[in-house]
């Protein structure tokens, strides 16, 4: 037997005593050699009944044809662990029961707990990962009180209890069809309490007729069988119970004429004449004469049809046939957004301008005028408005250096205290200390302004351009190769740091 040198005496008794009843130590261990799995199995009976049968971690390709003492240790006592598990790093899937869904968010300990374990036998030890069977019921409460199959994958999956994913009522004794489709399920299934829980009743509902579920409004006088007038689309809906076929008239009934009232048409005796050759025959021009062309008003059916008045047909090349052609993203823009911008349609004299429909989001902030407004083009397109194609070089500020790689927002664009944007393009200064600080105190002012190109340029913020011999004080001798900050120190007027570059005194012994 092969034991670690730091176990104690009282440990190797509580072992033997649990090998009470062998012979002696040869039992398990063959000196010399390692313990066959079968005499490990002898005790571990409940791990060897679902090797047997196939089952579980033990019977993995990571498993299968090992010695159990590849992984586990000889025991040391009670309390020792015979073997390193990481639950983290542990393929689920090896023990024949993959976590997908919800079941692979959750902590090992949250199923693999003694209240789900069956056996007795296992369930009497303090912890074990044997024991849990794989149906939702071993762990989830039964909702439906045993009332409907334990097979709860027929109507769920794994992520979510709600909403039933794999549950379709079409497989049922009774499919929804028209205005069942749109009906509530605790309108027909209800909630009630059952055994002191919370339960919905899904089996032994009555079907046999309308009147299970439906008031008779007509009780019972036109007998039991509402389908003879009614369908399940709309009990308002009267179906032709006189057997009277339409359709071999002179006017054939299709689309929504199908579903109109016959009352509607025929107001006084069903065999009175009508005319029907044009729609204004029994529509109103909701249009109140918009296409009247060379004195004649042309018929509904050129945009619309019987499929119902909403939907129109008015293709986009008819549209590009008239004095605006839609292009860009006006193509994707909806009929209503030009059309209908009070309670009624309009289709004359909508105005072919951008100022027509849209707002002057620049207002005076731009250098173009009021009167040009229309010519938005010149930094828009109609394929998206954010894209701003303009050429600043026709400005009084050409776009040169660094200048030229900025987002047009670093200037124009301006957060204000009421967390609006304030756009501005017109007015702007062009000296740099309107957009960039001015880091030497005003050092360099002349006349109220800063010229910073005087020594730096828009490349980039280095001193470039600068010639300390145009200066009062040329340098020459070791002046040339002396760092600038031996002389332009850093001084601090009131809050502000900055080199000093205007330096008065000059003479030698003010500096050596």
């Amino acid at each position: 037997m092969r034991l670690n040198a730091q176990i104690s005496p009282g440990e190797l008794s509580e072992f033997h005593a649990h090998l009470e009843g062998m012979k002696n130590c040869t039992q398990c261990h063959i000196l010399g050699e390692k313990i066959s799995n079968d005499k490990c199995l002898e005790c571990h009976k409940e791990l060897k009944s679902r090797i047997t049968a196939q089952k579980g971690y033990h019977v993995s390709s990571q498993v299968r044809g090992k010695n159990c003492s590849m992984c586990h240790n000889d025991h040391h006592g009670k309390t020792f662990k015979i073997i390193k598990f990481d639950p983290e790093k542990f393929d689920h899937s090896l023990t024949g029961y993959k976590l997908e869904g919800a079941h692979a968010k959750k902590a090992c300990k949250d199923c693999h707990k003694a209240e789900f374990i069956k056996k007795q036998e296992i369930k009497k030890k303090k912890f074990s990962y044997l024991g849990l069977e794989t149906e939702c019921t071993a762990c989830h409460i039964d909702y439906h009180q045993k009332t409907l199959s334990l097979n709860c994958e027929n109507c769920h999956n794994n992520t979510a209890f709600k909403p039933a994913s794999q549950f379709s009522h079409n497989k049922t004794k009774f499919p929804l069809n028209g205005k069942h489709l749109d009906v509530q399920c605790v309108k027909c299934h209800k909630l009630e309490t059952l055994a002191g829980k919370k339960f919905q009743e899904f089996k032994g509902i009555k079907y046999d007729n309308c009147n299970s579920c439906h008031k008779d409004i007509h009780d019972n006088k036109f007998g039991p069988n509402c389908k003879q007038c009614h369908s399940e689309t709309s009990f308002r809906s009267i179906k032709q119970t006189g057997g009277f076929d339409h359709n071999k008239t002179d006017y054939k009934l299709e689309g929504k004429h199908q579903s109109v009232d016959c009352k509607k048409c025929h107001k006084n005796k069903v065999t009175d004449p009508l005319s029907f050759k044009l729609c204004k025959d029994c529509h109103e021009d909701y249009h109140e004469k918009q296409f009247i062309t060379d004195g004649l008003n042309s018929d509904c059916d050129k945009c619309h049809d019987v499929q119902g008045f909403a939907n129109s047909g008015f293709s986009l090349e008819k549209h590009n046939e008239g004095q605006f052609k839609l292009s860009g993203a006006h193509i994707a823009t909806p009929c209503f957004s030009c059309h209908k911008k009070t309670e009624k349609w309009s289709f004359r004299k909508i105005g072919i301008n951008c100022a027509d429909c849209h707002e002057n989001i620049h207002e005076a902030k731009t250098e173009i005028s009021q009167q040009k407004f229309s010519e938005c083009k010149t930094c828009h397109d109609m394929a998206k408005w954010s894209d701003v194609n303009y050429d600043h070089s026709k400005t009084k500020f050409p776009l040169s250096g660094i200048h030229a790689h900025q987002n047009c927002r670093k200037c124009h664009f301006k957060e204000s205290k009421n967390e609006k944007t304030d756009l501005n393009f017109s007015g702007l200064k062009t000296i740099c200390t309107e957009c960039h600080k001015d880091t030497h105190n005003k050092q360099f002012e002349r006349l109220g302004a800063t010229d910073c190109s005087r020594c730096h340029t828009f490349n980039d913020w280095k001193i470039s351009v600068f010639d300390h011999n145009k200066t009062d004080f040329k340098l020459d001798g070791k002046h040339k190769n002396l760092a600038c900050i031996k002389c332009h120190n850093v001084v601090q007027e009131s809050s502000e740091k900055y080199v000093l570059y205007k330096i008065k005194k000059t003479k030698c012994e003010d500096c050596h």
